[in-house]
């Protein structure tokens, strides 16, 4: 299970602390698929970074008992003079798994080719990121953090991302943050919004859609 305790988090700028998340509750269980809706810019990808541990909240409680993967939209981590064999063998190495098994898996879904063995600052933008979704899929995660719509390359290659992801771990809990209410709609159980730093929950997610809806109607500057 994953737990957030009046989280709130904050960002230093010229003029003063900026409130991106405040007070936020979220519990997520086992095998959940658990949708939160937000405009561009509402702190969706800032909660699913706290959720995921790559930042720490500015105030609040994040308790895990379940082993929850990077933002599979974050590519961040792969760089420098890291080759892809690597990269994958230095995850590998952090969650305590043979990386030789998962070789031939990743080698072969990302279709990297002769690439594979070249540093990955060599690396276009879609070659790191489909190098990280096959690197996150060979990690035996309880709970799968997924920033908008998995997209890492053409339809083909996307449908076969959405196949391992949705269809091959389709047990495995899910938090997917995301501004598309069709996305949500087709993976989720329960649905949130987020708007202007506050987390709304629903028991219905009908009413959960209206209200994302209604809060795309406020001005832009008015949103946090």
């Amino acid at each position: 299970m994953i737990e957030l305790h009046n989280v709130s988090k904050q960002y230093p700028m010229r003029e003063g602390m900026r409130t991106v998340l405040q007070g936020i509750n979220l519990r997520v269980r086992p095998g959940e698929k658990l949708g939160i809706l937000g405009r561009n810019g509402s702190g969706k990808s800032t909660l699913i970074r706290l959720i995921g541990g790559a930042e720490k909240p500015s105030s609040g409680r994040i308790t895990r008992s379940m082993r929850v993967s990077w933002p599979l939209a974050l590519i961040s981590g792969f760089g420098g003079s890291l080759t892809g064999r690597d990269s994958l063998r230095m995850v590998c190495r952090i969650y305590g798994v043979d990386w030789h098994d998962k070789l031939g898996f990743v080698k072969d879904f990302t279709e990297l080719g002769r690439y594979f063995d070249e540093p990955v600052q060599s690396y276009s933008h879609g070659m790191m990121a489909r190098l990280a979704f096959a690197v996150s899929m060979v990690i035996d995660f309880d709970c799968f953090l997924i920033d908008e719509v998995v997209a890492v390359g053409d339809s083909t290659f996307t449908e076969r991302c959405n196949h391992q992801l949705f269809g091959q771990r389709g047990h495995k809990a899910m938090v997917i943050v995301s501004h598309s209410e069709a996305f949500i709609r087709q993976h989720c159980d329960h649905a949130a919004v987020l708007v202007d730093g506050q987390l709304h929950s629903f028991d219905d997610n009908e009413l959960a859609f209206a209200f994302y809806k209604d809060s795309l109607a406020i001005p832009e500057d008015s949103a946090s």
